[in-house]
């Protein structure tokens, strides 16, 4: 007999999670989400980690669901003591139908003026497309679908087993249209690309090509992580249903270890890097850039650098290299003055002068400052 859901109506004391800076993979720098559990129930989902659902059996990740009843208000509250920058926020499984409080937590941005991103792996979302419209106007608004594998790849039969209740990926990608033709920034976060069951070559080209043949501008892809209770339930998965991938994930993830060892990440990057760039679409988020910054100059340089550190990074160039472009990316994000009124007003001494920028990192922030006037 099939177990129905609970739900389980809780007050937090807090909602909002707050970084010291954007990161330089969604551009988010808040984070606030209404609900704990989920009732896709993807058997993948890192979100079984006992970091992010603390409860002693990982089996009721899908079928016991907390809701956040006063999540609205304790967000309204938190944004209105903090700076303007992007949130990650909203979550569309089936619960939302209920108790609606992703469009709650969205109005709040809007009246706020927060920008807003959203991940999601239902078309639910476009419900919502009347404040997505009003914060992109004021602000911006970023939707991006989770999408692993498209109906006409070998990879889609064993990956939609493993997503459980989450609508097919068809209907994210009608969605997606959906929300291009409305101007909202929209793309697929192909995670996690799971090693033996769809990071194939035909796989991948075929998710690209649905992104750029649906209106969306981005491919940001990643693979899988396990860890502590996810980590035991997703081999008790494979066991069950892959029993020849079992040998393949064991040496791929011997103990201890989150991320895989010895599978061709930085290849696969590379390959939907190239796939992207031939469609005309990225392989990395697009910077959402509030109107009227007036430190834009200094957001759009972090973008460029990130992007470059990214490459960089898949390229397996030097340490010392990436890392001082990373320090260097973050005190120019930290600079409270627009970067092309320093440059400007000192030239190359004044960039020079930036904390972890120096002299060699100067004349690269000096070529990206030309290179957006």
């Amino acid at each position: 007999m099939s177990r129905r859901t609970e739900f389980v109506p809780y007050s937090p004391k807090t909602i909002l999670n707050k970084s010291k800076r954007p990161d330089h993979w969604f551009w988010t720098r808040y984070s606030a989400y209404p609900y704990l559990g989920c009732q896709h129930g993807c058997e993948f989902c890192y979100c079984r980690e006992r970091k992010y659902y603390p409860y002693d059996d990982v089996s009721d990740f899908a079928y016991v669901v907390k809701v956040k009843q006063n999540a609205p208000a304790l967000l309204r509250r938190a944004l209105s003591r903090v700076q303007v920058d992007m949130i990650f926020t909203g979550d569309y499984q089936p619960a939302e139908r209920k108790f609606m409080l992703s469009r709650q937590m969205l109005q709040v941005c809007c009246d706020l003026g927060f920008p807003v991103f959203i991940l999601s792996r239902s078309p639910l979302v476009l419900r919502d497309l009347d404040f997505l419209r009003a914060i992109n106007e004021q602000a911006r608004a970023v939707v991006a679908f989770s999408v692993i594998s498209t109906p006409d790849s070998p990879a889609y039969q064993p990956v939609r087993q493993m997503e459980r209740l989450a609508p097919p990926p068809e209907k994210r990608f009608a969605a997606m249209e959906q929300l291009a033709r409305a101007g909202i920034l929209t793309g697929v976060c192909f995670m996690p690309i799971l090693p033996g069951l769809c990071d194939d070559d035909a796989n991948l080209r075929s998710v690209v090509r649905w992104t750029a043949d649906h209106g969306g501008r981005f491919v940001l892809a990643s693979g899988l992580t396990l860890a502590d209770q996810q980590r035991e339930f997703f081999f008790r998965v494979l066991r069950e249903r892959f029993p020849d991938r079992v040998g393949l994930y064991q040496r791929l993830y011997p103990e201890g270890s989150y991320s895989p060892v010895g599978w061709p990440w930085h290849t696969i990057a590379l390959q939907i890097k190239e796939l992207c760039r031939h469609k005309g679409i990225s392989d990395r988020i697009p910077r959402p850039i509030v109107p009227g910054e007036k430190r834009a100059l200094n957001k759009r340089i972090v973008e460029a650098l990130a992007d470059q550190l990214y490459t960089m990074e898949l390229n397996d160039e030097s340490p010392q290299r990436t890392w001082a472009i990373r320090k260097a990316a973050w005190a120019i994000e930290d600079l409270e003055q627009d970067i092309g009124l320093v440059y400007r007003a000192m030239g190359l001494k004044g960039l020079s002068s930036i904390q972890n920028v120096g002299p060699v990192l100067a004349r690269e922030v000096e070529r990206l400052i030309k290179s957006f006037s």
